[in-house]
């Protein structure tokens, strides 16, 4: 009976999850500096928080942000100088020996438990996020449609998302995929810190709509 909704709602997450944005920079700096194991954490963090965008959906404590210029706000630059301190941070890598390049692949270690917390942060901070999910559970799904089932579209949103940033961190955690970044030196987590940056200024100038 839901099927067409469920698909719909499949359909506009993988459109959306597919996009690329502050999750997908984070997952792909985290794999490439630290590892698969840092990277699938990161994306397990990033899916995780899909759950607090799901949470607030449903209590309708999004539709309450969404209204209010001074909690959107708030939450917005909350979000932006995340971003931007992570950013500096990487803004601010120093040239490591040529040589020692190869080497610098195995010495970088990530508490799992850090890894996570970065990616359920940077996603669960996301007020773009919040406007998503709002617009999601308020005009395409049906209000009608059981708490229970609603419930179970959050649950699958936020293990496909878990499951494509999994397979995003497979991806650029690879050892001749690092190597080819660790050759590139300071220069990649320098251009990861514009990036980072860049998104954070875009959230901290955006607006309610």
């Amino acid at each position: 009976m839901y099927w067409t909704e469920f698909f719909t709602v499949a359909l506009i997450h993988l459109l959306a999850v597919a996009s690329p944005g502050p999750d997908f920079a984070i997952v792909v700096r985290e794999s490439v500096a630290f590892g698969r194991r840092a990277g699938i954490f990161t994306a397990l963090g990033v899916g995780s928080g899909i759950f607090v965008h799901v949470a607030y959906s449903l209590l309708g404590i999004g539709l309450v942000v969404s209204q209010s210029i001074v909690l959107f706000n708030a939450l917005k630059w909350l979000a932006a100088g995340y971003l931007l301190y992570i950013g500096i941070k990487a803004l601010r890598a120093k040239p490591a020996d040529p040589a020692s390049a190869e080497l610098s692949l195995e010495a970088g270690v990530r508490a799992p438990r850090t890894a996570f917390i970065t990616g359920f942060v940077t996603n669960g901070l996301n007020p773009k996020a919040t406007l998503f999910f709002l617009s999601l559970f308020t005009v395409v799904i049906n209000p009608h449609t059981p708490l229970s089932i609603q419930a179970g579209y959050g649950a699958y949103l936020a293990l496909a998302t878990a499951l494509w940033f999994c397979l995003v961190a497979l991806l650029f955690s690879q050892q001749r995929v690092r190597a080819g970044f660790a050759r590139l030196g300071h220069w990649f987590d320098r251009l990861m810190g514009v990036v980072l940056v860049g998104l954070g200024i875009k959230l901290a100038f955006s607006e309610l709509r």
